[in-house]
């Protein structure tokens, strides 16, 4: 008696074949079946890491068998090109990349490349977006190679190769052009359906023949086949995905209400009982389709300010080495590289000018419209045009590094972070879907049994209810707003680092500023000028010329403009004296320059001539010139306070400098609360006092002395121009010295949080009328599928009102 072989699953991919193709293997109790010796190898892998649990975690999902994975190239990811293109090493000194992982089905594939990589020796971390299958790769170079770690991946059957934004964008227009393909079929679709409705409708009032209505019926069912199918894939991918993810979506409920409404009208066609509803289904999917497409639209509508700063970057630079020219990949420039730029080309690595001058266009940067003239010896930043002329300078930064880099990173980044509001938007998003599938199945219920509707009639109200309820205007409410917000902000010389510092800055009550190189130039001029006794002005000159300290600028400027007989001198012995002056000797004569600390240690007698910063100058201990100077505002501040004040905000100053100084700055731009004489430390204390009164902070400062305060914070904004570490630790950058950026800032925050509430108010407001009338019976599918796009692109039309914002002076 013969007998077949059983079909049977492989143990690691789920594919079932025959029997007699499988490779067996015996395992204590149980029996092991692999389609080939790629699911035997990774299984095992698993099970030796002790990763048995993948296979839980699975279900009931296929995979793909692993191909013959080609293991040549590796050494590829080691070559120091590939390096200085895709990798950066972080502030920790380890190594980081973004790459494509290839393959990936469900989260469980995100699961098993996240364990089995946090499994290798020398990752650090490994985490996997699997909307997008992004990885985000850090490692320790000294113990594990990139090499190795592509090898893992491709050795459980993926691939991997690294993040390139151009790849990215090309796959963008491919979504779109996919989009374009399965709107055309729909709206194909729907034209020619209307004609047959408008004649089913009027046999529907004056009579038809029931020959010419299943004929008619046909029609509509083979048109309304390909449109439900094809244009309408996109929704049953998602509710698919969504389903193996345990999610009900947006997707879900169009794909519920089209296929219960295709489902009953071909029970409707084939039995001749009741009415067909084709129609309906093409204009679900149509409209609902035609308004995910504009979604998309305005989504990249949003982020083209962040695409304007990438554009047109050349990937290649003319590097000048023994006075011989080559054109070098970016990537491949090191500190100290002479570069050559010529007229219309783009900076896209910081340096100092060494050979030249031109003017440069930087309004991509900070938002200047004229352009700058820079001459030898004057720093360029990437992302600027050079205009007028060819020029050298030398690369103080690599690419990585750069300007340029540094901003579309922290863009990147501030998307990628969502607000608190969001987080709550999208997880209301998530239990409403769930809620109106039970909403919909109560009202089927409900007119059938206690209406005694009829099965038609409830199911086509059910199909209303389901269709037209938006959880995608509850869920765009939010990001569209914050895409339109980050947008103008970059537009305007504001990088905000995370999306959420919108929504908590719109919130902050009380702003509290630094004085000295925030709210004044921190260039000192002077406003009067005493000359006791006659002496060479150039003793002054050459002293003060041998120093950076602002108020010696000052008072060189000072002599530049108002003397024209003086020289530089050589001075020797030449001590500079911290936060007091300078000495030196010019012959037999010994000279100070400084404060009246530093007179009367030399005892001389110093001249206090007002409220604002004093120099002296003595020679051999002989008061001859004193200096009365004052940091002068910043041009626009007192515009600014004004709008802070119209805000709501309450201003502060916290200083370092003098009682005087800080109130005669304070009561020229208005500021009532003043704090004075305040140490790095204790300003950070006044942050603390103010969270205990329950307030909200915004700080703004640009020093070394701002940072502790900064950090304290809710929301910290650093000048471009201030130091390294006050930028580190802000939460906002302003890109310009401009202080009415950060009135911009703060207007922009306040109108995107305004938005957003708008969105949520609108999208509540929607489905609390929208709902109960469909649950009553007074909406048709084709009237909820129009109503549900309408809702989405209302939200999207008024987050794009943002970009309309004007500022307030």
């Amino acid at each position: 008696m013969g007998f077949e072989l059983a079909d049977v699953k492989c143990t690691h991919c789920g594919l079932v074949f025959d029997e007699s193709s499988m490779i067996v293997e015996n395992e204590e109790d149980k029996t092991l079946f692999f389609c080939c010796h790629g699911c035997e190898g990774v299984y095992h892998l698993l099970s030796s890491e002790g990763l048995d649990t993948f296979y839980n975690k699975l279900g009931k999902t296929t995979l793909t068998p692993p191909t013959n994975q080609n293991f040549d190239d590796l050494e590829k990811f080691d070559f120091d090109g590939f390096k200085n293109k895709y990798i950066k090493v972080n502030k920790d000194g380890l190594n980081e990349i973004s790459l494509i992982i290839e393959g990936i089905h469900c989260s469980a594939c995100v699961w098993l490349n996240e364990k089995v990589l946090h499994k290798t020796d020398g990752v650090i971390e490994a985490t996997i977006n699997y909307t997008n299958n992004k990885a985000k790769i850090v490692w320790d170079d000294e113990k594990v190679k990139l090499s190795h770690i592509i090898s893992v991946i491709r050795s459980i059957g993926y691939d991997a190769f690294p993040y390139d934004a151009s790849l990215q964008e090309a796959r963008a227009t491919k979504t779109r052009r996919d989009y374009y393909s399965r709107i055309l079929v729909a709206v194909f679709g729907m034209m020619n359906i209307m004609w047959i409705a408008v004649a089913q409708y009027a046999g529907y009032f004056t009579g038809i023949a029931q020959d010419h209505k299943n004929i008619l019926n046909v029609a509509e069912f083979v048109l309304a086949t390909p449109v439900l199918f094809y244009s309408g894939w996109v929704f049953f991918r998602g509710a698919y995905y969504g389903y193996k993810n345990r999610i009900v979506n947006m997707d879900t409920l169009v794909s519920a209400g089209a296929s219960l409404a295709y489902i009953y009208s071909i029970y409707a066609m084939i039995t001749q009982r009741g009415e067909v509803y084709f129609d309906s289904v093409v204009m679900i999917i149509t409209f609902v389709l035609v308004g995910k497409y504009l979604e998309v639209l305005g989504k990249k509508h949003a982020v083209d300010t962040l695409d304007l700063l990438t554009s047109t970057l050349p990937t290649e630079v003319v590097v000048i080495k023994n006075n011989q020219k080559s054109l070098i990949p970016l990537e491949n420039v090191v500190i100290g590289d002479i570069i050559e730029v010529k007229a219309g080309e783009k900076i896209v690595i910081d340096g100092v000018i060494k050979k030249g001058s031109a003017s440069f266009d930087e309004s991509s940067l900070t938002g200047e419209s004229l352009p700058l003239l820079k001459q030898v010896g004057e720093n360029i930043l990437s992302g600027s045009i050079c205009l007028d002329s060819t020029i050298r300078y030398e690369a103080t930064k690599d690419s990585t590094s750069s300007l340029l880099y540094s901003i579309v990173t922290l863009l990147e980044d501030s998307i990628t972070k969502k607000p608190h509001i969001e987080q709550l938007a999208n997880s209301i998003s998530g239990y409403f879907s769930v809620a109106i599938l039970l909403i919909a199945s109560a009202t089927f219920f409900g007119w059938y049994y206690l209406g005694n509707a009829g099965f038609e009639k409830s199911l086509i109200i059910s199909i209303s209810v389901i269709v037209i309820a938006c959880p995608c205007a509850l869920g765009l409410a939010t990001p569209m707003s914050t895409l339109m917000g980050i947008s103008l902000s970059a537009k305007n010389g504001i990088l905000f680092k995370e999306a959420s510092y919108l929504e908590t800055m719109a919130k902050c009550d009380i702003i509290a500023l630094d004085k000295t190189g925030t709210l004044t130039e921190g260039k000192p001029k002077v406003i009067e000028a005493k000359f006791l006794k006659e002496f060479d002005i150039s003793l002054l000159y050459s002293l003060v010329n041998n120093s950076n300290h602002p108020i010696s600028k000052g008072i060189k400027n000072y002599i530049s403009q108002n003397f024209e007989n003086f020289k530089e001198l050589k001075l020797g012995e030449i001590n500079s004296i911290q936060a007091k002056g300078m000495s030196a000797t010019y012959g037999k004569q010994k000279i100070f320059g400084g404060n009246n600390v530093l007179m009367a240690e030399n005892g001389i007698k110093g001249n206090n001539v007002g409220e604002n910063l004093i120099f002296n100058f003595a020679i051999n201990d002989e008061l001859v010139a004193s200096f009365e100077l004052k940091d002068t505002p910043k041009s626009g501040a007192k515009e600014m306070i004004n709008t802070l004040k119209s805000f709501g905000l309450k201003i502060v100053m916290l200083t370092g400098d003098h009682e005087k100084s800080a109130k005669s700055i304070a009561n020229e731009l208005g500021i009532d609360d003043i704090y004075w004489g305040l140490l790095p430390i204790e300003k950070a204390d006044m942050i603390d006092e103010f969270h205990k009164q329950n307030k909200k902070v915004i700080m703004v400062g640009d020093g070394i002395n701002d940072s502790i305060a900064l950090a304290k914070s809710d929301i910290a904004i650093a000048i471009g121009n201030g130091a390294d570490i006050a930028i580190s630790v802000s939460d906002v950058v302003l890109l310009n010295e401009n202080i009415d950026k950060v009135s911009q800032a703060l207007q922009i925050s306040k109108r995107t949080y305004k938005a957003i509430k708008e969105n949520l108010t609108l999208s509540i407001i929607y489905n609390v009328i929208a709902i109960p009338l469909a649950v009553a019976g007074f909406v048709y599918p084709l009237v909820s599928a129009l109503s549900m796009s309408l809702s989405s692109l209302i939200v999207v039309g008024n987050s794009i009102r943002i970009k309309k914002l004007k500022f307030k002076k």
